[in-house]
């Protein structure tokens, strides 16, 4: 099994990064753009929160945008927001229905080692990119902060990694089990259920009668407006993430260990 995450962390590295480098540089120019547009950022502030539900959409009526903290949580909470569970998506898509879809699975089962332990090994490689996007991003943001000469606030942006890591895994569980129950990489499919879930998210925040079943969705607690704001997230968000995870991981053994493969 170390075998198979050495591999496959040596193929998926350079992708990765990447990835990393790009959700992160994006977040870092939006926190640098704050200087340049902080005068016009405080004449914009009132009339964004009183905007209704593109407000409530986007948290403009939680958190003032003309604070650095409010802009972070606006602009590079949805930057990062949708970077971070694409990415997540899109890296564990392909994961297990490569090796049928590239005829490389021949080769792989022929080795002392079962459908079992490959599932683990890849999905611990998955684990330890979505950490390491995180924290490569995480840098990028603390940067942005100290070139601004900011406070870094701590406690909110550790919260809002760690919300966002959470989500990510919680998507990539959900992307794992397709990757498990298809012969091809379904790239398309993977992609579409991350958009999903973040609209799912803000229509929950726009229609009335939505908003009680937002805990159902992975960006309820990971909402970067309410968490620099200091709002708890929905009570059974997080149990129903962990339900998800358990769920999608156990689903992808009982499937890929009893699927007959592709050759």
């Amino acid at each position: 099994m170390t075998a198979i995450i050495k591999q496959e962390m040596k193929l998926n590295l350079k992708s990765m990064l990447i990835w990393a480098l790009t959700v992160g540089g994006l977040g870092f120019i939006c926190i640098l753009m704050y200087t340049s547009m902080e005068g016009e950022v405080m004449e914009m502030a009132d009339s964004f929160s009183e905007m209704g539900a593109f407000s409530d959409a986007f948290g403009m009526s939680t958190l003032s945008i003309a604070s650095i903290a409010g802009f972070f949580a606006t602009e590079v909470g949805t930057v990062h927001g949708l970077g971070s569970v694409m990415f997540a998506a899109f890296f564990a898509c392909s994961m297990l229905s490569k090796e049928e879809d590239g005829h490389t699975g021949e080769f792989l089962f022929s080795l002392p080692v079962s459908r079992g332990k490959v599932i683990t090994g890849k999905g611990i490689t998955i684990l330890v990119c979505l950490i390491l996007f995180t924290l490569i991003c995480g840098v990028f943001y603390v940067l942005g902060f100290v070139f601004l000469k900011e406070e870094i606030p701590a406690a909110e942006l550790a919260r809002f990694l760690g919300s966002m890591l959470l989500m990510n895994i919680e998507t990539a569980s959900l992307s794992y089990l397709v990757s498990a129950t298809s012969s091809k990489t379904r790239m398309g499919l993977s992609l579409g259920i991350s958009l999903v879930l973040y609209i799912y998210d803000i229509l929950g925040r726009v229609v009335p009668s939505m908003k009680d079943y937002l805990f159902i969705g992975p960006f309820s607690y990971a909402n970067a407006s309410e968490i620099f704001a200091k709002i708890d997230a929905p009570r059974y968000s997080f149990p129903v993430a962990a339900c998800i995870i358990l769920l999608a991981a156990a689903a992808t053994y009982f499937t890929y260990t009893r699927k007959d493969l592709a050759s």
